[in-house]
């Protein structure tokens, strides 16, 4: 629910999968999470009686998407929190979006979902490339032979492994499109990191069966913006005000100004009057 330019991140992620065509979306939420599914609840929008073309104050029309949540119970992993959602599946291809961060553009998505249906895989990821050191905090993958211009055959998984044992450094962009195998793999896995259910191991077991894997790398201008710490949060946060399109040219003067007062003091200050 943190705030990214004038939208929760919650929201950014919701808009980002009903552009890549999903229709019904699982909100996996915790008791303290209520916020979120009040947040996508049409009692705070719109009346029954509204237009069905009119828009929601978050900014997508009221019949976009069916929003439905379910409570975890507790923080038992990743792998379990998707096993969550295996009667919502309902025996389909399923995407899982985490809601930690947000992709700059929805087009890393709807890749990934034309991907994944082209080659018919089990087990398809956006990823990014990351520094060496980087790679010992993200699940890194194995990339194989190049699928076609977007898209690379993925032959392991390895949870958070370091520069000296990561196979690569394609990281893991918290975008997935799963077969509903997955979750027979989920069910067969003995807690692993931290007591977790780990849905790296699931997808590791997954590729060693053979099921296919495809990795669909980020592009150029394209970026993951994380708000899983406050570091990575202050960075999204200045990413997106200052490429708003109605804010963001104003505040990339103010910054540019308040950056040279805080370099040199003989600079003015740009939050005191001009005439002070």
């Amino acid at each position: 629910m943190l705030p990214l330019g004038a939208r929760p991140v919650i929201q950014a992620v919701a808009e980002e999968l009903i552009a890549a065509g999903v229709t019904d979306i699982l909100l996996v939420t915790a008791d303290t999470k209520r916020a979120i599914e009040d947040h996508f609840d049409p009692a705070g929008g719109l009346s029954p009686d509204d237009a069905p073309d009119e828009t929601r104050d978050y900014g997508f029309p009221t019949d976009a998407a069916h929003f439905y949540a379910i409570r975890q119970g507790g923080a038992l992993g990743l792998g379990h929190a998707v096993s969550c959602g295996e009667q919502f599946a309902g025996g389909e291809h399923f995407v899982v979006a985490l809601g930690d961060c947000i992709m700059t553009g929805p087009e890393p998505l709807q890749r990934l979902v034309e991907a994944h249906r082209r080659h018919q895989a089990d087990v398809s990821i956006v990823v990014q490339q990351v520094g060496r050191e980087a790679t010992k905090r993200y699940g890194i993958v194995a990339p194989g032979e190049r699928l076609d211009e977007t898209s690379l055959a993925m032959t392991d998984i390895v949870e958070k492994p370091g520069p000296d044992a990561a196979p690569s450094r394609y990281a893991v962009a918290a975008r997935y499109v799963f077969s509903p195998a997955l979750f027979d793999y989920i069910a067969a896995l003995e807690p692993g990191l931290g007591g977790e259910i780990q849905l790296t191991d699931a997808i590791r077991a997954m590729l060693a069966d053979g099921r296919k894997g495809v990795a669909v790398p980020l592009q150029p201008g394209e970026h993951r913006l994380d708000v899983g710490n406050i570091a990575s949060y202050g960075r999204a946060f200045i990413r997106m005000m200052l490429t708003d399109p109605n804010f963001g040219e104003g505040l990339r003067t103010y910054t540019a100004n308040l950056l040279a007062y805080l370099s040199d003091s003989n600079h003015r200050d740009p939050d005191l009057p001009t005439d002070s």
